[in-house]
């Protein structure tokens, strides 16, 4: 059975996406801080979920629980990076802690996540897998989202164009998901009017839902997403195109 190790597994897209890969064959090692949301995960999935609280924050931690994947699983064949958070102060009120622990959140967990998820990849066969959840916001400047969250994302999609070109001859396919509204709990941070502008401004009429950016998670590592890498595929029905 194939192993995949999934950031940010207790949240809304977290969750969509464990109960996508454990739905297609998949054992899923879910990383998160919240210990009681991985609970409850882990009783939903059952033996096909394996639940590990780390935070991701500190590279010690990721280090170490990366060991903890190899002993208990033998190995790794996919990593999520999905783990992310957006801050709302806006330029230049940026305080330099909040600065700091958004860059932490969204892109160094991923850093350090792949850090250690690459060798355990290099000794696997067949086509392995890296998907990054990132963000429209990285490229649309037309919405709210504030300067360290785009720049969180941006450079986390930086990263993926340097692995998949890095390791294309060692069968390590790393691509980004770069979804627009998505209906997570992170609509909590925004204000009602915010939310609703940002709503209303996609195509159809609605926010995009987890399953969907899930769905597209499992295709990404299911063999047929064996020849994409390198991309940064945008999902957001179409809202941006000029």
């Amino acid at each position: 059975m194939k192993i995949a190790a999934v950031t940010g597994a207790a949240g809304g897209m977290g969750l969509a996406i464990c109960r996508q890969l454990c739905a297609d064959g998949m054992h899923v090692v879910g990383l998160d801080l919240n210990a009681d949301g991985l609970d409850e995960v882990a009783i939903e999935l059952d033996s096909s979920f394996t639940a590990m609280c780390v935070d991701l924050t500190r590279p010690e931690a990721i280090s170490q629980t990366f060991a903890d994947i190899r002993t208990a699983r033998g190995g790794l064949d996919a990593l999520v990076n999905n783990a992310g958070t957006c801050f709302m102060s806006d330029f230049p009120n940026i305080p330099a802690e909040e600065f700091d622990n958004q860059m932490a959140i969204n892109f160094s967990s991923a850093f350090h996540c792949c850090q250690h998820a690459v060798p355990m990849m290099l000794e696997r066969e067949g086509v392995k897998k890296i998907v990054n959840i990132s963000s429209n916001g990285a490229y649309n400047f037309d919405v709210f989202d504030p300067p360290h969250y785009r720049a969180s994302k941006a450079a986390m999609d930086t990263l993926t164009k340097d692995l998949a070109r890095r390791y294309a001859l060692d069968k390590i396919c790393v691509n980004s998901l770069a979804p627009a509204m998505t209906e997570t709990p992170l609509f909590g941070v925004l204000t009602d009017d915010v939310l609703q502008k940002a709503i209303d401004a996609m195509p159809h009429g609605q926010a995009m839902q987890p399953e969907q950016i899930a769905s597209w998670v499992g295709f990404l590592i299911s063999p047929v997403g064996d020849v994409s890498s390198g991309n940064v595929i945008i999902l957001n029905q179409g809202r941006d195109v000029r």
